[in-house]
């Protein structure tokens, strides 16, 4: 028992605990990190990816996703160390983290306004991605039935989710989502090269005037940090694994990590690459709307695209019911019980809803989005709480790279 981390909680705080999804499991294995990081990572963010490439260009387009790829895996990693940075603690929650690293009050209003916008705004863009591509698969299997709004399909797709928030925890969703993100992602590619290049493809900027392709330049950058918004969840991922002083969670955890970033490496690369050469500035904002033919296989990868952000959906919004019940209990001193659990989920899930229905428009913004709220949370934060946090010697090379990454 001597490698038993000392609990001091009192046996309500453990019986809250227990009870909030986040720390109510922590029987999760490497293999549980890879699934969740790849399920919030691969979304609908790489079925926009060839439309930033045709906003971003050839050379600024491939650059940036290297880029994006190599520093997201390590401020990735650095959450992961920073999980249980400090002795006889673990940061189970993303503004716990920040808590620590800027003060109770500062860190609460710097982390949660940024963390919600991102999980509030990816569950109602889910929610409009699940619905239309339940509309495109409509379409495409029935070009002769009569049209169906897709109001209708954003609520189709919401009444899946009305069932599923009340899955307890994380490890309740596993891999069927990773497996349909890989299986639309490939079939985006390899139906693109089926195609063949266009005749008039054209890979000048989409834009005609300065100042638009300025624009699109910083929307494409958007687009891609949108894509690469999994750290939002990851402490969330990492406090359902078990850890002793003899075996911490960031070993299992950035096993699954790596194992997700070369999933996540061989799903945006092709799409994003692939789509742009193949259609150029023509393709839309979803490369399966640009893609008409075989209707077999468009129809197949969007039902893919439903299950996968059925799961992604879901990996978002747990953070968020964590909040809200952690308020309602420890705050406003409600009892934990299944009611509450209900009427708090059930009632967000029809917020995302009636917003998506609202504003169906809702994927054009995701270039604002992920500049707005996706890229500190993603890009910057990490590296002010490592300096804030670990420490490094200055004018070290810890030192210097997260200087320069926040600057």
């Amino acid at each position: 028992m001597a490698n038993q981390p000392q609990d001091d909680r009192t046996s309500k705080q453990q019986a809250i605990d227990d009870w909030l999804p986040i720390t109510s499991s922590r029987n999760a294995k490497w293999w549980y990190s890879a699934f969740h990081n790849v399920t919030a990572m691969v979304g609908a963010g790489v079925l926009s990816l060839p439309y930033a490439m045709a906003e971003l260009g050839w050379g600024p387009g491939i650059a940036i996703l290297i880029l994006s790829w190599v520093i997201t895996l390590y401020t990735l990693w650095q959450m992961v160390e920073m999980h249980e940075m400090v002795p006889g603690r673990r940061f189970d929650r993303y503004h716990e983290l920040g808590q620590y690293a800027f003060g109770e009050k500062l860190g609460l209003w710097i982390v949660v306004p940024q963390q919600l916008i991102v999980e509030v705004g990816v569950n109602i863009v889910y929610m409009v991605t699940g619905g239309k591509s339940l509309k495109k698969f409509h379409d495409t299997v029935c070009p002769s039935c009569t049209p169906i709004r897709s109001t209708y399909f954003i609520i189709i797709f919401a009444s899946v989710h009305f069932v599923l928030s009340h899955l307890p925890n994380f490890n309740s969703i596993s891999g069927v989502s990773l497996a349909a993100a890989v299986i639309y992602s490939t079939i985006a590619w390899a139906a693109s090269l089926r195609k063949g290049v266009k005749p008039d493809v054209d890979y000048s900027y989409k834009a005609t005037t300065n100042t638009g392709v300025v624009f699109d330049f910083f929307s494409g950058l958007g687009e891609v940090a949108f894509a690469y918004a999994g750290h939002n969840v990851v402490l969330e991922i990492q406090a359902t694994i078990p850890s002793t002083p003899d075996n911490p969670s960031k070993g299992p955890m950035w096993k699954g990590v790596v194992v997700a970033y070369i999933i996540v490496a061989l799903c945006y690369f092709p799409v994003a690459i692939v789509g742009y050469y193949i259609f150029g500035n023509s393709v839309d904002d979803n490369i399966l709307i640009t893609l008409e033919k075989p209707t077999w296989l468009i129809a197949m990868a969007n039902v893919f695209v439903v299950i996968h952000v059925i799961g992604s959906y879901q990996i978002f919004a747990m953070p968020v019911f964590d909040m809200l019940e952690t308020f309602l209990v420890k705050k406003l001193h409600f009892r934990p019980s299944f009611f509450l659990r209900f009427v708090t989920r059930t009632t967000y899930v029809a917020f995302t809803m009636v917003v998506g229905i609202c504003i169906p428009f809702f994927g054009s913004l995701l270039g604002f989005f992920g500049g707005f709220a996706f890229a500190p949370t993603t890009y910057f934060l990490p590296c002010i709480m490592w300096l804030a946090i670990h420490k490094p010697k200055r004018f070290s090379l810890s030192w210097i790279i997260n200087w320069v990454m926040f600057t």
